[in-house]
């Protein structure tokens, strides 16, 4: 668990290989246009370095546009470099290895950003063999330098225990998966963080749906802070990396402020006694 103040936007989590990435992470899901544009923009000017987008998110593009824009603009009085922000990408299905191979140098092409620091397989959809071939396309594409670090996301435990048994050459750095305290998905992250592969949060804001629960409601008055700062802070002292997503300037300002308070122990166990499977989309955890 991490000390109450010392976390910050630029605060970063040690990855398995070596590397290190960001502990927040701006979500651009179901964005377009000139929404991923301004969310991007507005995020690196409130200090955010990281942004996870998804070839099925059909943005790569315009996120890729504002981090070059924000780097070259006039308001970037840090002089931030294309390597301190953190992009990521998806492979939006496992077809097979030639078919993820090319996904990737295409993913690499749209972002318009050189290479990709964080690149993972969407789903475990399509069954074991292409699962692994898909993989295999990751390994090379880091060998290669259009990946900096691979991962997976929605995985359960039995598709890490394949892809580990499988005998890598490369181990995923992350399981990106859906969790907040509404679902902690527990067996999962439990697992991932035995074996060292870091649980990024996606929806840590459960989308919205729990913000008026009655704890989320006491607990945010008791630290004196947004129901959504709350979550986050949450996810945070769990360890996770958390992705919350908004097109709304102060929402995303007010989303990256979470240093200025801790959970205590207690309230962070009934946090987590607030467990109801609760999925906000889809669950690809269980699939074969």
């Amino acid at each position: 668990m991490m000390a109450g103040h010392s976390f910050s936007l630029g605060s970063r989590i040690k990855l398995a290989n070596g590397l290190s990435m960001p502990q927040i992470h701006l979500g651009v899901y179901l964005t377009s246009g000139k929404d991923t544009t301004n969310a991007v923009q507005w995020a690196l000017e409130a200090g955010y370095r990281a942004v996870d987008s998804a070839q099925m998110y059909h943005n790569e593009r315009e996120v890729g546009s504002a981090i070059l824009a924000f780097i070259g603009s006039q308001s970037n009085t840090s002089s931030l470099r294309r390597e301190d922000v953190h992009f990521t990408s998806k492979l939006a299905s496992n077809v097979s290895y030639d078919a993820a191979r090319k996904s990737i140098k295409q993913s690499v092409k749209q972002s318009g950003l050189g290479y990709i620091d964080l690149f993972l397989l969407h789903s475990p959809y399509g069954g074991k063999a292409k699962r692994l071939e898909s993989w295999k396309a990751v390994e090379d594409a880091i060998k290669d330098g259009e990946v900096k670090t691979g991962g997976v996301s929605n995985f359960g435990v039995k598709h890490l225990q394949e892809l580990l048994a499988s005998k890598p050459r490369i181990v995923p750095a992350i399981n990106q998966i859906e969790v907040h305290p509404f679902n902690p998905r527990t067996p999962i992250t439990s697992y991932c963080q035995e074996h060292n592969i870091v649980v990024e949060a996606y929806a840590p804001l459960a989308r919205a749906l729990r913000m008026k629960h009655p704890v989320i409601i006491s607990l945010s008055k008791k630290y004196s802070c947004t129901p959504a700062q709350l979550m986050i802070r949450w996810s945070l002292q769990h360890g996770f990396v958390p992705l919350p997503k908004s097109v709304t300037k102060a929402r995303i300002i007010a989303n990256g402020d979470v240093g200025g308070f801790e959970i205590d122990g207690a309230d962070m166990e009934t946090m987590d006694g607030l467990d109801e499977y609760l999925v906000t989309d889809w669950d690809p955890v269980d699939c074969d």
